[in-house]
């Protein structure tokens, strides 16, 4: 007999093409009459539409989110938010923009919208990540969720095929971490395993032809099952070792996962055989380490931390970092055998 236990999303979703235009009736079923909208430096165009769409119902832009959500940005937001009246935040981009907003709605108490422009998938989890002082955190906080994404392909259409192929397998991770979670459920599994069958079929199309308006649908459909995942199992080693390296050395979010899950996997593997069996499913092969690192590689993604600017020198701390604080994975954690396969992922051997 199976014993779990669920966590339902509350998170509405709206998903198709064209929809950031059914942005102004969202934000209305909300109640919100003053939004603020987030973005990064570089997606200002996108956002300058979405507040045209907006209208009266814009109250401004930040422009100012970046990775790893500094707790000093999100001080900065919170003020202008404050300054112009918000009553709302819209988050028109990936994974920095969408922790922007849950950093200020953990602060306010403001009702966010996500409008995800990659795969990140950090719209549909209740984590939020920040960095103080080099060292980056996580919490688990359900105030926090954004209360209705609107996905829309035609936003993803542009997306540079290398950023979507490592912001695609840094979806990927979300859903293997969801098979050998320690929290799994039968519906988290189940999405886990489409996510993968949907983001390995499409992401090679996507390298090979970036606007496949297809493809480019399937992807961001694995993406919301894994961000879906992400938010309602816990994660494990992986998240762990991408957040330590993510805060210590300011290394790029998805290339940190995309270079580190190959070896996580391996290392995992001898504790995690049904999930390891469900993985070579979507991506076959012998080993679905190796899978995946050959995958990566065909897609000309990043394969060594060294490419991403990490140090030699801070494998030890990273190591020293991912171990000091206790959480669960499926096989045991000690320092070495992180120093271990973090020193390949530096070099970028095989797992």
């Amino acid at each position: 007999m199976k014993e779990f236990v669920h966590r339902g999303q509350i998170t509405k979703v709206v998903f198709g093409s064209g929809t950031r235009r059914r942005i102004p009736e969202e934000v209305d079923a909300l109640g919100c009459r003053r939004v603020l909208v987030l973005c990064t430096p570089d997606q200002v165009d996108q956002a300058a539409e979405i507040r045209d769409l907006l209208g009266a119902a814009a109250a401004g832009t930040f422009a100012g989110a970046v990775p790893h959500t500094p707790v000093e940005v999100t001080q900065e937001a919170v003020a202008r938010a404050g300054s112009v009246g918000a009553d709302s935040v819209l988050a028109v981009g990936g994974g920095s923009t969408i922790g922007l907003g849950k950093a200020i709605t953990a602060r306010t108490g403001l009702p966010q919208l996500a409008l995800p422009t990659t795969y990140a998938g950090s719209e549909m989890t209740p984590i939020l990540g920040e960095t103080e002082g080099r060292i980056k955190t996580t919490r688990r906080l359900a105030e926090v969720l954004p209360r209705t994404v609107v996905y829309d392909v035609e936003l993803t259409r542009t997306l540079p095929a290398p950023v979507s192929v490592v912001s695609g397998i840094n979806a990927m991770a979300h859903a293997v971490e969801a098979l050998y979670a320690q929290d799994q459920d039968p519906v988290a599994l189940l999405m886990a395993g489409e996510s993968l069958d949907a983001l390995a079929r499409s992401l090679p199309l996507i390298a090979r032809r970036p606007d496949d308006a297809e493809a480019r649908a399937d992807a961001l459909y694995g993406a919301w099952l894994a961000g879906t995942c992400l938010g309602t199992v816990g994660m494990a080693l992986h998240h762990k070792v991408c957040h330590v390296l993510g805060g210590a050395f300011g290394l790029p979010h998805a290339e940190t996962h995309t270079v580190v899950l190959p070896h996580v996997i391996a290392y995992n593997a001898p504790a995690a055989g049904e999930a390891m069996a469900r993985i070579t499913r979507a991506l076959p092969g012998d080993d679905p380490a190796n899978a995946l690192f050959d995958l990566a590689g065909r897609l000309g993604a990043p394969r060594a931390l060294r490419d991403l600017g990490m140090p030699a020198s801070g494998i030890e701390r990273a190591a020293e970092l991912v171990v000091r604080d206790g959480y669960w994975n499926p096989r045991p954690v000690d320092r070495s055998a992180v120093h271990a396969f973090l020193t390949r992922a530096w070099a970028g051997e095989r797992p």
